[in-house]
């Protein structure tokens, strides 16, 4: 890893913007990678990831890599693979017991200088509606599943895909276009691009 990336992902553990808006404290949860070709943005570490230190280690990962067609040694050890979550600490939970959003302050500070470090990322997965509204911004329709819907319209940079938590379940029964259409084409390109 380049020095000046080696020095930001140190201010980034060092980062305490929103501590006091953290029910367990900052723990920035982010793999940035000078050679990746494929980035994957998702909405904020929960409590196992938070406990670990390692991104997408948990249920929704598991989803996730299969999704994408990787097991968990290239999914992690893959230099051309970075994660970037819309909010790098763990947010909390609502009161309704959902997962709280992820803070603001992440991206506005962290995404573009980490961007600039890895200017060979061809794909950008948005896993979830916090990626989506975030990079697509206006183009991005009205619900999710208008958005995922279109996923030709944003390519080839970006894919958006429903969050791979359990509560996606629902929404792939309803919509079979997803793993029909938008997974074998995710797994091609992931597979060209770590080839």
């Amino acid at each position: 890893m380049p020095d000046d990336l080696k020095n930001l992902t140190a201010r980034i553990s060092a980062c305490r913007i929103c501590a006091d808006h953290l029910p367990l404290g900052p723990r920035p949860v982010v793999v940035p990678r000078p050679t990746a070709r494929i980035l994957i943005v998702g909405q904020a570490p929960g409590t196992k990831v938070h406990e670990s230190g390692i991104p997408w280690n948990d249920r929704s990962g598991d989803r996730l890599r299969e999704w994408l067609g990787l097991d968990r040694e290239t999914f992690y050890g893959s230099e051309r693979i970075a994660i970037m979550p819309m909010g790098f600490c763990y947010p909390g939970v609502l009161p309704n017991g959902g997962d709280a959003p992820p803070r603001p302050e992440c991206a506005a500070e962290w995404h573009e200088p980490l961007l600039a470090h890895m200017p060979e990322i061809e794909l950008v997965v948005l896993a979830g509606m916090y990626a989506q509204a975030h990079y697509l911004g206006k183009a991005r329709k009205k619900t999710l599943t208008e958005t995922v819907k279109s996923w030709r319209e944003y390519g080839p940079r970006y894919l958006p895909l429903p969050h791979p938590s359990w509560r996606s379940g629902n929404l792939l029964k309803k919509n079979p276009w997803i793993e029909a259409e938008i997974l074998p084409h995710l797994r091609a390109e992931v597979a060209r691009l770590l080839a």
